[in-house]
């Protein structure tokens, strides 16, 4: 895996974490390729930015036993990440600090939601703590953290998303996820 150049973080900046959930990691209902190996990294990420006084931001999936976006309910999806449950934790050796802001996504019975921005309230949040970048990392790629980035844009923040520190559900959508961001104006660090 490639390592992108450190982050040089500020006060106005946060940084996303995107669904390090045990889901999502290998061994996993809904498990990424690649998901545990972002750990050490993300986690580099996570330090740096709150010694320079950056927001830090951990979202998750969070849906109720019977969400929509579940197989048999119709959905695309296995049954993953609902609420309380071991799978729907963040991943054991995410050191998330005790001030990082906890973002709950798709907790809806009849609703789905891929980015952090979804129903969450966040884009205004982040405007009234002053913040005008926010760097977006973690899981999926081509799923949750590209919905993520391109409504950050939408938004009017200032986007970089750290692709080394972001694995996708499917290896060949990589090369159009990013090229779709940035098209969108976000900056990519490989």
């Amino acid at each position: 895996m490639m390592r992108h150049a450190q982050v040089d973080y500020g006060p106005r900046d946060a940084l996303l974490v995107v669904d390090m959930q045990n889901d999502f990691c290998e061994g996993g209902a809904l498990a990424v390729d690649g998901g545990n190996a972002l750990v050490a990294g993300i986690n580099a990420e996570i330090t740096a930015a709150h010694q320079a006084g950056a927001l830090v931001v951990a979202t998750r999936d969070w849906h109720p036993v019977d969400h929509v976006s579940f197989a048999h309910r119709g959905g695309p999806w296995p049954v993953h990440c609902v609420q309380d449950t071991e799978g729907a934790a963040f991943h054991p050796d995410l050191r998330l600090p005790a001030e990082t802001i906890r973002v709950s996504k798709a907790t809806a019975f009849d609703a789905d939601a891929y980015s952090g921005f979804d129903g969450t309230g966040l884009g205004g949040f982040l405007r009234h703590r002053g913040i005008t970048r926010v760097v977006v990392c973690g899981l999926a790629l081509d799923v949750c953290v590209r919905a993520t980035v391109l409504d950050a844009c939408r938004a009017g923040f200032d986007t970089l998303l750290l692709a080394s520190l972001s694995a996708a559900v499917d290896a060949d959508s990589v090369a159009t996820c990013r090229r779709e961001v940035a098209d969108a104006g976000a900056e990519v660090r490989p």
